[in-house]
């Protein structure tokens, strides 16, 4: 019997997909992510009600049923489970196959040991590696099922038609080679991606769906390809007839070029002959980029969006919500972060109530904690909640004189009388600082500014804060919390020291440690060991409030420290006992396996100059075109890769709106001159001795020195130093080829005034938006640098020709490694740095006694130009090299030992 290649599913009854064939619908609304009224009645376990979304999908003509329970809130093993083993009962649902949607593979193993008959896994792909994807591969086979495999590999999700296809094309050969997957049981979803966003990059999104669905059915053509339909029309969310139009014309084209199912409400789709003909035109020209010249198609159905949603209930919605309470308003306002109406709501329930300070405790705080709770649940995210607080904070600004004037009233009043007033308790106090030395404050900020949405009482004081400062205040101000932010490694001493004097001091106030170069395992092993009454490392602005609701709770706060503290002690254990020296080769081993380079055949480029150069640009716009904005979005906590994560299914809508956000305030930047842009580069002849390099400068030799690694390495592997890549010293003194090293320093000055104007407004969002905007354009600017440099300045590599992508991951020939950072972590090589540059005397630059940069957004390095040169980490060293180290560098050795703490084995 000749059996057919073609994809075969069931529930209770099969589904063969043929050539012949029609779309394939697969119901999208049991799935927590893609409809309210489901993951409502999953939360609140009313499974057999949301089995009748399953019915109505089948009802609806969904061929195959998509079940994801991928919600914070929710186990998702659990719920998983228990919704498929009912569903099983269903006769009319349970015949149509499943398709197990999850990001977690452990929620799609625990349905796949639920569903009968033959189901779809959603999804697996080569983001983990191979290794990972072959394994997950193997257990979807084992039990039988088809895959979908995502279009995304280590490097992020495919956008473009080519890395589409490529990717695709890598997975299937691995499926069908090294897993032993038939190629009809595969289904590539190649990513759909939101067209109309307004960004030129998205404009072709469909199209390169489309084109390569069409490639990977001629290369592959017995697998299927699908989609999440929705994803394409995210621009226009809640107005679902634009919508179900973009759908329909997609699908139109998508079908044609091979696309065989896709993720789609089966209930609202438009036939696509009855979509009006105005607007399938407008769509067209959307979806395949026609007529988009300056995004002229997208305006067109944007403004054609406008006028449909005018008519529709969507705007009834908007307009009404005006004829609410005060209370409803003001909580609507604080919710989506409208400032528009808060000055006469604010001024309306002022009247209203008997008291002003009644108006905060009221419907002020209910719309805050109505945020909290969002942001707790994930239904919010960080960008939102800041903008929440700018309206909390005007509405308090209207209300504050009032209550100042009460305030006085009472105490004449009281004086009069001869009684005396006690205040009431309030909200607790969480006091915050950047420790002594350290000038990063994005991060505290942001804490800042989450906890007062959760109604705490902020008391910021700023950065470079001593010890006894932050002490003093806490004592004063009766503080319940303390909280203590840095972002370079020398802030983590200073952070014992503090917890050394509260201990010393008495204190009992819980103590909040987070920033960059903190972690859980350095908290637990040399900060909780000087204080007992709380320490707690908090990994970011989402967690604290947890963290503080548990600290503050007098029924929370003891079995919180005490499972706080067993872990903290077992990680100190641990540490302690971990597997010393033995994995490292004495430091006069190490020495011997440099990187292996040919000095003999090579020839140094010599730099267009010797000496420094100060390098000013006015016009930002030079730099916007080497922003990397992954780290922008990280700062809001929005993790994923840039631009994916504009249109990712959870975050994308929030995300492309933060990105607008963020290049309106660029554009005023740059066209009112917000900003300036200063920077030095030089140049001098170097050679390297051993694990150190001599410059030869105007007024003599300046030594820098370098740490090698010592971890034991694999055969053929080289322990690395900095100084491997610059030529040993010269023993002919008639040689011309000598080496060179560069340094620079950056730095984006003049923010200091707008900060203040936008706290002067209590505008929290545009103040961090701000600061993130000029770290971002520092690291530009070392971007543009190290690029004048490779092709201009030092000129090693002139006809260089890289994609941003591509100088993002770092593709260039040479590195820009900067002192204090894992391949030369000894912070106070920067004082020689500043020197030979006179960084401070010619672009303001200035170290803190810690060595961070002043103005904060700044950025200094060395620059090294050999082709083998390479970015690293040192690692962990020994004692005997900390020696030779502190030696060389004529310093004493317990100073060494301070700077080099992280490093020493």
């Amino acid at each position: 019997m000749n059996i057919k290649p073609y994809l075969r599913l069931s529930g209770l009854e099969p589904l063969t997909i043929r050539p012949e064939t029609n779309f394939v619908n697969v119901g999208e609304r049991t799935n927590v992510t893609g409809s309210k009224k489901f993951a409502r009645l999953i939360r609140e376990n009313k499974y057999e009600e949301a089995l009748s979304v399953a019915r109505q999908q089948v009802e609806s003509g969904a061929q195959i049923l998509d079940v994801n329970m991928d919600d914070a809130l929710l186990d998702g093993v659990h719920a998983m489970t228990t919704f498929l083993n009912l569903l099983q009962a269903e006769p009319d649902i349970a015949k149509i196959p499943v398709m197990i949607d999850s990001s977690k593979f452990s929620i799609i193993e625990a349905g796949l040991k639920c569903v009968q008959g033959r189901c779809v896994v959603n999804s697996i792909s080569l983001k983990e590696g191979e290794e990972k994807f072959i394994e997950q591969a193997t257990i979807c086979k084992a039990y039988g099922a088809a895959v979908i495999v995502m279009a995304f590999d280590e490097q992020g999700q495919a956008d473009t038609k080519e890395r589409k296809i490529s990717i695709c094309h890598r997975a299937y050969k691995i499926l069908t080679e090294q897993v032993g997957y038939q190629p009809q049981d595969i289904i590539f979803d190649p990513n759909i991606f939101a067209v109309a966003t307004g960004i030129e990059e998205h404009n072709n999104y469909a199209v390169d769906f489309i084109e390569a669905t069409r490639e990977i059915k001629r290369l592959m053509p017995l697998t299927k390809v699908s989609g999440g339909v929705s994803n394409v029309s995210f621009s226009f969310r809640g107005n679902d007839h634009v919508r179900e139009a973009i759908h329909s014309v997609f699908l139109y084209y998508a079908i044609k070029a091979g696309m065989d199912m896709g993720i789609v409400n089966a209930g609202q789709l438009v036939i696509y002959d009855e979509i009006e003909p105005r607007l399938r035109e407008l769509c067209e020209d959307v979806l395949l980029n026609r007529n988009n010249d300056n995004n002229e198609a997208t305006e067109k159905l944007i403004l054609f969006a406008e006028s449909v949603k005018g008519k529709g209930k969507e705007e009834v919605r908007e307009l009404t919500w005006r004829n609410n309470s005060v209370e409803e308003r003001l909580k609507h306002s604080l919710v989506n972060g409208i400032t528009d109406f808060i000055d006469e709501d604010t001024e309306e329930a002022r009247l209203k109530y008997p008291k002003p300070l009644d108006v905060i405790e009221g419907p002020l705080m209910d719309g805050m904690n109505t945020v909290g709770d969002l942001f707790g649940a994930g239904k919010m995210f960080l960008p939102q909640v800041v903008k929440s607080a700018r309206v909390m904070k005007k509405s308090v600004a209207i209300l504050t004189p009032y209550i100042e004037a009460e305030k006085e009233l009472r105490k004449q009043a009281h004086l009069k009388a001869g009684t005396v007033n006690e205040e009431s308790a309030g909200a607790a106090k969480i006091l915050l600082a950047t420790v002594k030395g350290d000038v990063h404050d994005i991060g505290k900020n942001i804490v800042g500014v989450v906890l007062g949405c959760n109604g705490y009482d902020i008391i910021d004081l700023g950065v470079m804060v001593h010890a006894d400062k932050i002490l003093d205040t806490a004592i004063r101000e009766k503080a319940d919390i303390i909280g203590l932010s840095g972002l370079i490694t020398p802030s983590l001493d200073e952070m014992v020291h503090i917890a050394r004097e509260m201990t010393r001091r008495g204190m009992t106030q819980p103590l909040l440690i987070g920033g960059a170069t903190t972690s859980r395992i350095h908290t637990a092993v040399k900060i909780a060991p000087e204080y007992k009454n709380g320490i707690v490392h908090v990994l970011d602005a989402s967690r604290s409030v947890t963290v503080a609701g548990s600290l503050l709770n007098k029924d929370l706060k003891s079995p919180f420290l005490e499972e706080i503290n067993l872990e903290y002690l077992q990680l100190k254990e641990h540490f302690d006992n971990r597997k010393s020296i033995k994995n490292y080769l004495a430091y006069s081993e190490a020495k011997k396996n440099k990187v292996n380079i040919d000095w003999t055949n090579y020839r140094p480029v010599t730099p267009s100059f010797l000496g420094t150069q100060v390098i000013e640009i006015t016009d930002l716009n030079v730099l916007r075109s080497y922003i990397d904005w992954k780290p922008f979005f990280i700062t809001w906590e929005m993790h994923g890769n840039f631009p994916a994560i504009l249109t990712d299914a959870i975050i994308g809508t929030e995300a492309t709106r933060l990105f607008e956000d963020a290049n309106r305030l660029l554009d005023q930047i740059i066209l009112e001159k917000w900003l300036t842009a200063k920077g030095m580069v030089g140049f001098w002849q170097a050679c390297s001795i051993e694990d150190d390099v001599i410059l030869t400068t105007e007024t003599g030799e300046v030594k820098l020195s370098f740490l090698r690694q010592q971890i034991q390495k694999a055969k053929d592997q080289p322990n690395i130093s900095l100084a491997d890549f610059i030529r040993p010293q010269l023993t002919d003194e008639n040689s011309t080829t000598t080496d060179h090293l560069g340094a620079f320093a950056v730095s984006i000055q003049g923010i200091e005034p707008h900060i203040q104007s936008f706290e002067a407004v209590h505008d929290d969002y545009n103040k961090i938006m701000l600061q993130a905007l000029a770290d971002r354009l520092a690291e530009a600017f070392a971007e543009y640098l190290h690029f004048r440099t490779r092709t201009e300045f030092w000129g090693y590599v002139k006809n260089e020709n890289l994609t941003n992508e591509e100088l993002i991951h770092e593709k260039y020939q040479g590195i820009r490694p900067a002192p204090g950072y894992p391949a030369c972590p000894d912070h106070t090589e920067k004082y020689k740095l500043f020197d030979l540059l006179k960084v401070t005397d010619r672009i303001g630059i200035s170290l803190t006694e810690s060595l961070a940069m002043y103005p904060a957004s700044s950025v200094c390095g060395w620059y090294f130009s050999h082709p083998q040169s390479q970015y690293f980490g040192v690692g962990k060293i020994s004692k005997d090299q900390l020696e030779d180290y502190a030696s060389r560098k004529n310093m004493p050795i317990e100073d060494a030992e301070r700077w080099l703490r992280q490093q020493i084995e």
